[in-house]
């Protein structure tokens, strides 16, 4: 199927005003036929469905967090989703799974190949065959050793504006900093000693899409991804994109415009693939990604939720997380949240500056530090150092040294609740779904703090626990699929389903999705009284307990209703 001219003309003139502000006449000139022509080569690209509902439950994995003797990690990854979880799953967000050279995938090499260690694009086409995938799109940097930074250091033409050269001699304290290492890397060129700029690592140089031919790559790479089996992309790192001197560089106009670009591209070609931008950042930053609701980012990752959830289940005092969940706009019909607890990352602290107190994070910080995680810290720019994320497993962050194991597992689903109920699309971690605890092997091996969460586990090691009624990755899956095998069957968890949070006390979070169902959860230690009256009329039933529940009832320590009419 060709695209009809009409759609071409549309399209090239949404591109025009998109980038007007980004690239010169001239280049637009010779960039517009170009993306059109990128898009007539994929464009007719189709997928599962065009939007989400509440059957979306998205596993975040690494290719190889599964692994077996003998067998490539994605299809042994393949293999037992298919045998422990698909009746829960509907998408598997297989973290990067290319080449690369350092910070575990997201120094990219070459992004239109898989890594041979994990398998094959076969492999990937078949998992897709039976998940919606979500790919990275790592776009803001790429490895040192990939041909392109390469053919940049040889002085090749193609690449001669590919990355960023920069003067050392002039300040950079506006530059907003992630991690607590140079903003600039000398490297010999064929041209001299050039200064580029490596936001996050040495081994990570940042793009220039100042360049019109940087763009072009992207876009074609984003179809390439689609072609390939992506349902969903996440734009990796999105906010530092950028570069502008004497500002933050971050969140620019200019970025929020190549996001528009980007998603005008899919649109054209495949219209069934979501773009979700992940930047771990204040609230009001982060879903500015949204753009007006229709042009930008389908999805945002709601980067609040881990540290409030945790500051919730440590304190056992719902009041901010109450507030803020009752002060979220609603977000448009092609707009939605995703929801998370614990990714391959650490959780981040940043997005709760303005939520939570100075002292409520150094709470956080001595939780963490208490129950054997780690702190990481980024650079202000001013010769200080300020928290940035916390390296724990989420599991052992949310336990209390004082109770038990029972109790402790309740902790843990009283939060994973909240996660799986509020409205957007729920994202489960592989450690989450599987009860896992922090790797203290794998820190003390590889160094770095985020490894404390990345264990590589064995399928039969894990299948062996699995046969166990009684262990903890047993208990915790069970609970998991009993969860998420009711939300599928109920409408009101669809991500567009409407939330209204009920004030029910400091001990509770309460609210109603959908006019439909109740969702009460204990974050506390004690039993708390409470009126179903004042959340819901006509209240009957517990659909997790499935006992009858109407007027006055007593929720235990952790416990968690989904009362129904």
């Amino acid at each position: 199927m060709v695209l009809e001219q009409v759609t071409l003309n549309r399209v090239q003139k949404d591109l025009q005003q998109i980038l007007a502000g980004v690239y010169s006449p001239e280049q637009l000139n010779a960039l517009i036929p170009d993306l059109i022509s990128v898009i007539g080569q994929y464009e007719g690209l189709s997928g599962k469905k065009l939007w989400v509902d509440q059957n979306d439950v998205m596993l975040i994995t690494y290719g190889d967090s599964i692994q077996a003797e003998g067998e490539n990690p994605l299809e042994t990854l393949h293999q037992f989703l298919n045998a422990n979880v698909q009746s829960i799953l509907s998408a598997v967000h297989i973290l990067p799974c290319y080449p690369y050279t350092s910070d575990d995938g997201f120094s990219v090499v070459d992004y239109w190949k898989i890594n041979p260690e994990l398998g094959d694009w076969n492999d990937i086409r078949e998992l897709a065959d039976d998940y919606d995938l979500m790919f990275d799109g790592v776009i803001n940097h790429i490895s040192q050793a990939s041909d392109w930074f390469q053919g940049y250091l040889n002085g090749e033409a193609q690449y001669r504006d590919f990355f960023i050269e920069a003067d050392p001699a002039r300040g950079y304290s506006s530059v907003t900093r992630p991690r607590a290492l140079p903003l600039l890397t000398p490297y010999k060129t064929a041209h001299g000693e050039k200064h580029i700029w490596t936001t996050f690592s040495a081994d990570q140089i940042d793009l220039n899409f100042r360049c019109p031919d940087v763009f072009k790559k992207i876009a074609e790479l984003l179809l390439f991804y689609a072609e390939q089996g992506a349902s969903f992309i996440r734009l990796d790192a999105i906010g530092f994109m950028w570069k502008e001197m004497d500002t933050s560089c971050i969140h620019l106009p200019q970025t929020h415009a190549l996001v528009q670009a980007m998603r005008a591209v899919l649109d054209a070609a495949a219209p069934h693939v979501k773009l979700i931008t992940e930047t771990n950042v204040p609230h009001k930053d982060n879903i500015s990604y949204f753009g007006n609701g229709e042009n930008e980012a389908h999805l945002v990752y709601q980067f609040p939720l881990p540290p409030l959830t945790l500051h919730t289940l440590q304190t056992g005092n719902s009041e901010k997380m109450v507030d803020w969940m009752a002060g979220l706009e609603p977000c448009s019909a092609r707009t939605t949240f995703f929801n998370f607890l614990a990714s391959h990352d650490g959780i981040g602290v940043r997005p709760v500056e303005g939520i939570l107190s100075k002292e409520q994070v150094e709470n956080l910080l001595t939780v963490v530090q208490r129950n054997g995680g780690r702190v990481s810290y980024k650079d202000n720019g001013d010769g200080t150092q300020s928290p940035y994320e916390l390296n724990i497993n989420y599991f052992d962050a949310i336990c209390d040294a004082d109770s038990d194991d029972d109790t402790n597992l309740n902790r843990f689903m009283a939060a994973q609740s909240i996660l799986i109920s509020m409205a957007g699309v729920p994202g489960i971690y592989i450690h989450s779904l599987l009860g896992s605890e922090n790797d203290q092997d794998g820190l003390d091996k590889l160094g770095y703090n985020r490894a404390i969460n990345r264990e590589k586990l064995d399928r039969n090691q894990v299948e062996k626990e699995l046969s166990d009624e009684t262990s903890r990755r047993t208990l915790v899956l069970k609970r998991f699929k009993q969860l998420l095998t009711i939300r599928k069957q109920e409408s009101a968890f669809a991500p567009d389903a409407s939330q209204r949070v009920v004030r029910s006390g400091n001990q509770l979070v309460t609210f109603v999705r959908g006019e439909r169902i109740a969702v009460v959860i204990n974050i506390s230690g004690e039993a708390v009284e409470l009126d179903t009256r004042s959340l819901l009329e006509g209240i009957q039933r517990d659909l997790i307990s499935g006992k009858p529940a109407s007027g006055r009832l007593t929720v235990q320590p952790y416990q968690v209703m989904w009362l129904s009419q």
